[in-house]
């Protein structure tokens, strides 16, 4: 049964168009029709999670099973949430309105270390036990599966923290996920569906799912006095399996929000997995091997996804994008395709050694986006010692390519603390900067800027520095002397990663099953959206108080402090005054380790190998170009490298400058209801030019640097407000049947949004913007004391009858200034009174002063003048504009 939240979902929340579930593209299945209910849940708030690519591709495959339907959650604000524990109200799907708890199986996505203290609050909010034992417990008397009031969803996690180390959240989820999903979920669903009819109880459908490769089932294993792993029965794997899947580029078409999200555009992957080696780097390690999507896959895909979406931009994605060879094809193709649509390409960001012409000439389009590189390390000998594989030369070259192409501004990122690292390689970074700089000058350019993001280096699992560890206190002294070398450089911008939670992340990412009490803990004393600057002083607090109270603080310091050093392994061992001497020992590296049981397909014999390489600042190759590695992962489970040549790169046949020609404007009478009603006014002109695109519509461009399409709203409507007089023009850059755009337009808008007429209107006509007299409002008035309809009328006649109505309004600059509210009231009438609950309730019309100047006559401010001329409390409960009336 769905929710109500009629009630929650208002206007005096944040961003209320966050938990609409209406979203473009969002998939909405009958219930009673489907076998299993899955929730997939980013458990971030909703602009990061409903743009986030893995999230989108596994919904969209869920929903594509026969017999299986896929909602969604996300974290909700703190206002909201507020209101949940308020109305003791659970937390709910955003598309069914359902509450988590009616849903057979809740999955997580954990993609960061301390992120679990959101899926905490998320199963808090639900109603559901945080830990697996807790829900066991309180269904043991609910009966078979098949009986959904007496049970508990099955609660998993997956994305690439669950994969890499599972240890420290197990006590939390029912089982685990590992490694790609697409093939994956499906068959846990297939599972599930029997299991529910054959009415297997909860512990059974667990074992059942442990057979699947993939799927780890924590409460079937135990962990040993040394922290590593093994099965507590016989008929589970002692090791599980990653899984690994081929992308399939359709699935990443879907979910256009209304709200704008950190990535706000269509994202289409183009190659998974990475084999550069690079030592530091975790999920090149956690998704090989390397696989290339065939190119004319991509292509289709884009092209669909741009007229399916109404996306102005798009990006493609892979953790190396320009190590796919088909990369510059590819993007001249798409350039040609959607040449006359004002699209831009953006990248994230890629290897500088790779960036040439080809790859620049496919990049921006209607306006040049951000480039962003990762040289990671000041010297060569860092850069060899975390197999970077980056020159000097390289280096200057992909910079200055850029430089030449038109970038004025260039992104970097560095790391501090890595393995083997001197304050010379630290203060390599400002020179290795500067000496860019320098190297990058001309007459007539500007001179060449820097945003720099310098982060702290984190040992990861399954990568060859696993064994490393890392000190807060050289962090901060490595970024003081950062700061005071930048203090003598200009064009630059740096930000600094804050150290303390870079710590918090070692310590749990490479932690043990222990640690669960400690996230838990932690989440109890305030800890969550700990990646938010904001909220870094509380989550630092949180966690250190949880580690201290979980008696583990002598741990926690050998991480804060770099007690476990191999680079340094001599000095360290000089003085081993710490309890867990074998935690210290750097050559201890067959010492077993939480997550050995996760089979990656990478053997820690080979990552032992690889970081002797590292000692000797040997260079490994990148595989997928060069001779094989041996790191174990190709193979009959895993599969190999597929590395798809590239094509021949197409010439590009235009110029790619927006269409400035006004050949026709068209003014739109529509109006904004329903649930339309709580989203903005700036996300209400996003949502029109991608209708527009997706409508096929001709529609003209301004010029200048940020083109954007002729689309101009009279003016924007209170956040709440419905109506059914809202004004826009459209301008063309040929004529088109009024009909015709009528019609195209009334296909691809929300059906919230009714289109009432469409008039053709003079070019040099002026915009309904500047003709705006007067508007029309219905507007819905509590009294909150009893009052008769007669009362009404007295109060609306006084208003009338008088002349002055005086208002004190406070100026954008602070100053008080006085207005005679009744000089902009021309017409005012009571249409209907009735009885609510504990008020009396009146709608009232009036025409007043809506003139672009700032002679307004606002819906708050009738309550002011009855407030004056009547007795009481009033509330305005709901506005409505009847119309927007323009000077003839």
């Amino acid at each position: 049964m769905a929710v109500a939240v009629e009630k929650l979902i208002t206007s005096d929340i944040l961003k209320p168009g966050r938990y609409l579930g209406n979203e473009r593209l969002a998939v909405h299945k009958a219930w009673d029709k489907t076998a299993i209910h899955w929730v997939l849940t980013y458990p971030e708030v909703y602009e990061v999670g409903a743009s986030n690519l893995g999230h989108i591709i596994l919904y969209n495959i869920l929903n594509a099973q026969p017999r299986q339907l896929c909602d969604r959650a996300y974290l909700p604000g703190k206002d909201l949430a507020a209101k949940l524990h308020e109305t003791n109200t659970p937390l709910f799907a955003v598309e069914s309105k359902r509450s988590l708890t009616e849903f057979d199986i809740l999955g997580f996505s954990l993609s960061y270390e301390l992120g679990a203290t959101n899926i905490l609050e998320m199963l808090d909010l639900a109603g559901i036990p945080l830990t697996w034992r807790e829900r066991q417990k309180a269904v043991e008397a609910g009966g078979e599966f098949t009986n959904l009031q007496s049970q508990f969803p099955l609660i998993f996690a997956g994305g690439q923290t669950a994969t890499s180390n599972p240890e420290p959240y197990a006590d939390f989820f029912d089982f685990i996920a590992l490694g790609d999903g697409e093939e994956l979920l499906p068959e846990i669903g297939l599972v599930l569906e029997e299991g529910k009819q054959a009415g297997l109880s909860r512990e059974d459908i667990l074992l059942d799912l442990a057979q699947i490769p993939g799927v780890y089932v924590p409460q079937f294993y135990d962990m040993a006095e040394d922290g590593s792993v093994h099965p507590r029965r016989s008929d589970v794997p002692k090791r599980i399996l990653r899984r690994v899947a081929t992308p399939i580029p359709a699935y990443s078409i879907g979910l256009v929000p209304y709200v704008e999200t950190v990535h706000d555009r269509l994202t289409i992957e183009i190659r998974r997995g990475c084999t550069r080696g690079c030592r530091f780097c975790q999920p090149g390690m956690l998704t090989r091997p390397a696989r290339d999507v065939e190119p004319d896959k991509v292509v289709e895909a884009i092209e669909q996804g741009m007229r399916a979406t109404g996306y102005n931009e798009f990006s493609l994605l892979s953790l190396s994008c320009s190590d796919y060879l088909s990369l510059p094809a590819v993007g001249m193709e798409i350039k040609n395709r959607l040449k006359n649509e004002n699209i831009s390409l953006t990248l994230p960001s890629q290897r500088v050694d790779r960036f040439d012409e080809n790859i620049a000439n496919i990049l921006g389009g209607t306006r040049q986006g951000g480039l962003t590189f990762a040289p990671e390390a000041g010297t060569q000998r860092m850069r060899d010692i975390v197999n970077k594989g980056l020159t000097n030369e390289e280096l200057l070259r992909g910079v200055k390519t850029a430089w030449e192409q038109g970038w004025d501004k260039i992104k970097l990122y560095f790391m501090i603390g890595l393995p083997g690292e001197t304050d010379v390689d630290v203060l390599s970074i400002a020179e290795t900067v500067s000496w860019l700089q320098r190297e990058c000058r001309g007459k007539g350019r500007k001179p060449l800027n820097f945003n720099l993001t310098i982060s702290n280096f984190t040992p990861k699992p399954h990568t060859p520095f696993q064994w490393h560890s890392v000190s807060t206190t050289e962090f901060k002294r490595k970024q003081n002397l950062l700061r005071q070398e930048f203090r003598r450089m200009k064009g630059m911008k740096v930000n600094f990663t804050d150290v303390r939670i870079s710590a918090m992340e070692d310590f749990v990412g490479r932690g043990d099953r222990n640690l669960s009490k400690v996230v838990r803990r932690a989440w109890e004393l305030g800890a969550g959206m700990d990646s938010w600057y904001e909220n870094l002083d509380q989550a630092f607090s949180a966690w250190g108080d949880a580690i201290a109270g979980a008696d583990l603080d002598w741990k926690y310091r050998q991480v804060e402090n770099g007690e476990w050093n191999l680079f340094h392994a001599q000095e360290q061992n000089k003085s081993p005054d710490v309890e867990n001497t074998e935690f210290l020992n750097p050559h201890s590296l067959d010492t077993p380790l939480p997550w050995d049981h996760i089979d990656t397909g990478i053997d820690k014999n080979w990552l032992k190998e690889d970081l002797q390489s590292a000692l000797a600042a040997a260079i490994v190759p990148d595989c997928s170009f060069e001779g094989c590695s041996h790191c174990g992962v190709c193979g009959t489970d895993f599969g190999h490298n597929v590395v798809i040549e590239s094509p021949v790169i197409p010439q590009f046949a235009g110029d790619f400058v927006p269409n400035t020609t006004k050949a026709q404007r068209l003014r739109v009478w529509f109006g904004k209801q329903g649930n339309m009603a709580l989203v903005s006014h700036l996300d209400l002109i996003r949502l029109f030019d991608r209708v527009v695109r997706r409508a096929g519509l001709p529609i003209a461009f301004t010029g200048g640097f940020h083109p954007m399409p002729r689309i101009s709203v009279a003016t924007a409507l209170a956040l709440g407000a419905t109506s059914s007089g809202e004004i826009a023009d459209f301008e063309l850059t040929v004529p088109v049947n009024i009909d015709t755009f009528r019609e195209q337009l009334v296909r691809e808008m929300p059906t919230d949004i009714p289109v009432y007429n469409v008039e053709q209107i003079d070019l040099k006509t002026p915009a309904a913007t500047q003709l705006l007299e007067t508007a029309e409002y219905l507007i819905t008035v509590a009294a909150l004391e009893e009052t008769t309809p007669i009362q009404w009328q007295n109060w609306i006649d006084t208003i009338k009858a008088k002349d002055e109505l005086w208002y004190e309004h406070t100026t954008k600059s602070g100053k008080s200034q006085l207005i005679n509210l009744r000089d902009r009231l021309f017409e005012l009438e009571l249409v209907e009174t009735h009885k609510g609950i504990a008020e009396s309730i009146s709608v009232i019309r009036y025409i007043g002063s809506y003139r672009q100047d700032g002679f307004l006559l606002r819906p708050e401010q009738i309550l002011f003048m009855l407030g004056i001329v009547g007795s009481g409390e009033f509330q305005l409960q709901h506005i409505h504009r009847n119309r927007l009336i323009l000077a003839v």
